[in-house]
């Protein structure tokens, strides 16, 4: 799920990956905007603040929404340079280090929250876009641009661009290629929702507050154990395949 890259990746990697963190994103994104009540996956709305309060040169009041948008970049841009700064070891899996960071992020905000009075929510919301930024890179290197987690406009776009291909046969003969990328594109909608409808549960009903992202981060650990389990078990068994046609040769 997070290993395999490039030709040796499939379909079903990307939707593994793809229904994984798109429900971590479901749980980050009702969370943050219930506890402080600002979008935290995405930027788009951040931007249309910015500019509207850059249109009525309120300055100093806009300067919150460009910290926004540049949380969510510096995630992204660390995200990339620690993979592509570590790419060339092969004996570790470069993905692991930005997963590592969003789960550091999640779970000091969950737990600071239990001793500290929250009377900045701005430095909350900047953490929690630097955190989806992060995930949102790498899932897209991971996947080759195939895969997004963090918000759904370009998703609906895609979806209602490629459910009117099917009705068109002849211009679009690939019919179980377009299948396959709405399932995808199916499954992100669905386990975001379902992320945000169990974190809204959780913060709401459960009264965890914004100790609900330390699911997140559970489930994010819970994805690379499991990932990096079922790697060693493959390698173990070619190993001990391999060792038995040595043996049968000689």
């Amino acid at each position: 799920m997070f290993r395999h890259q490039g030709k040796s990746r499939t379909f079903k990697h990307n939707l593994q990956i793809a229904t994984f963190l798109s429900f971590v994103a479901g749980i980050v994104n009702v969370t943050g905007f219930l506890s402080i009540k600002q979008l935290t996956t995405n930027v788009t709305g951040h931007f249309a603040l910015f500019i509207n309060d850059l249109s009525n040169f309120e300055f100093w009041k806009g300067t919150i929404y460009f910290l926004y948008i540049f949380a969510f970049l510096f995630g992204s841009f660390l995200s990339s340079f620690l993979i592509e700064n570590y790419r060339g070891n092969k004996k570790l899996n470069v993905f692991v280090l930005p997963t590592i960071i969003e789960c550091i992020i999640l779970l000091s905000i969950a737990l600071m929250s239990n001793f500290v009075v929250i009377t900045h929510p701005d430095v909350i919301a900047c953490l929690l876009l630097f955190a989806m930024g992060i995930q949102n890179s790498f899932v897209t290197k991971i996947s080759n641009a195939v895969v997004r987690t963090t918000h759904l406009t370009g998703l609906f776009t895609d979806l209602g661009i490629e459910l009117s291909q099917l009705l068109f046969p002849k211009q679009h003969p690939n019919r179980e290629k377009i299948k396959a990328t709405i399932k995808l594109r199916i499954f992100i909608i669905l386990f975001f929702f379902a992320g945000g409808l169990i974190g809204g549960f959780l913060y709401s009903r459960i009264g965890l507050e914004l100790n609900t992202l330390i699911f997140g981060a559970i489930i994010l650990l819970s994805g690379l154990f499991y990932d990096d389990f079922r790697y060693r078990v493959i390698k173990t068994k070619r190993k001990y395949n391999q060792k038995k046609i040595n043996n049968l040769v000689t």
